[in-house]
């Protein structure tokens, strides 16, 4: 089942406003909460005191929080791997390690008494997982999750992310990557040009960002990094949880009533046999046989325009396509609406047989 998460960063905010965060958040649905001890200065009581009473605040919510740290945090801290009672006393639903050990402390992590959950990276490329995994841990309490990137063009490469997050994937491990709010401020560091996993990401809009990384099949679990994300986003990002997948669409204004009914109620799924110029929703036009569809707005079609066919064509009118590529049109189509131009990517990870929807952009 796929999870939102959010994240927050104590040491640059105020327990209340981390707890309206939280309170929100959950309201929206989301689950997951990352929070960084990589970057937090301090003794282990002050440290204590300051995370305690937020994470409180989110296990009474139901939700659960993942603490980001490195073996020179565990240094700092007096920490040892065999002793993990410092996270479950702050309330930690498990501990993200930014940097890992050698697999063997790891593995011994795995098989705390508290049953905390032990994350790793998933963003290295390298055989860590592996020799992780030789050690025998307790795979019920081992995840990953991917590293967020503040300075532009430093996010991870689509290939690489698909190399890793397939390697993260075949093993059987749940995964996570983070998105990018375009309405926070800040995040662990004093960098501040967005925080996403893929460098791609950066300037989409959040929910495009999740329909993306949910569609690859490659990712559990979707974490915006930055904080505060808007209502907006957190009500926008809620939706992609749920199926059919979903485009977000603009509509023509000379779409009619029933038109408009088959594009945003009808069920549609993507028929089995596939053509390269479009995608086939079939059977509106047998549902709405009886039915009038004069030509309406017939202009040459574009890559991304939603298409329902008029009556010139016969046996196929009333028939809802998607445009995969430029097409003359000969008049017997009607162009009565537009997928964003930020969700265009998205048509190459439809499948046939897929079931899709569309909403209209907010």
């Amino acid at each position: 089942m796929r999870q939102l998460g959010i994240s927050i960063y104590p040491e640059h905010s105020t327990v209340e406003k981390d707890k309206e965060y939280i309170t929100l958040a959950h309201q929206y649905g989301f689950k997951r909460i990352f929070t960084c001890l990589l970057s937090v200065d301090g003794n282990q009581e002050e440290i204590m005191s300051s995370f305690k009473e937020t994470i409180r605040h989110a296990n009474e919510l139901g939700m659960e929080v993942m603490v980001d740290i490195a073996p020179r945090i565990f240094q700092k801290l007096g920490i040892s791997y065999n002793d993990l009672s410092f996270f479950h006393e702050l309330g930690a639903y498990g501990i993200r390690l930014d940097l890992g050990f050698t697999g063997n402390e790891e593995s011994i992590m795995t098989y705390n008494p508290y049953g905390l959950k032990i994350e790793v990276n998933m963003s290295s490329g390298t055989k860590y997982i592996d020799n992780l995994l030789s050690y025998r841990p307790n795979k019920e309490n081992l995840i990953g999750s991917h590293n967020f990137y503040p300075h532009r063009y430093a996010g991870l490469s689509y290939p690489h992310f698909l190399k890793c997050s397939q390697q993260f994937k075949d093993l059987g491990i749940r995964t996570a990557a983070f998105v990018n709010s375009q309405s926070a401020t800040f995040g662990p560091w004093p960098i501040v040009e967005g925080l996403c996993t893929l460098e791609m990401h950066r300037e989409l809009p959040i929910q495009v960002q999740a329909k993306h990384l949910f569609k690859t099949g490659l990712i559990d679990d979707v974490i915006i990094a930055n904080a505060y994300a808007s209502e907006a986003e957190l009500n926008a990002l809620s939706l992609e949880t749920k199926e059919p997948f979903t485009f977000e669409v603009e509509l023509f204004d000379s779409i009619t009533p029933l038109e408009k009914k088959i594009v945003l109620e009808e069920f549609h799924f993507y028929r089995g046999d596939v053509s390269d110029y479009m995608i086939r929703s079939t059977q509106s036009r047998v549902k709405y046989k009886q039915e009038e569809f004069k030509p309406t707005y017939t202009p040459d079609i574009q890559r991304g325009d939603l298409l329902i066919e008029n009556e010139l064509y016969g046996q196929y009118k009333g028939e809802l396509q998607i445009a995969l590529q430029g097409m003359k049109n000969s008049g017997k189509t009607n162009v009565v609406g537009r997928i964003r131009q930020e969700e265009h990517f998205l048509l190459d990870y439809l499948q046939p047989w897929d079931k899709f929807a569309f909403s209209l952009v907010e």
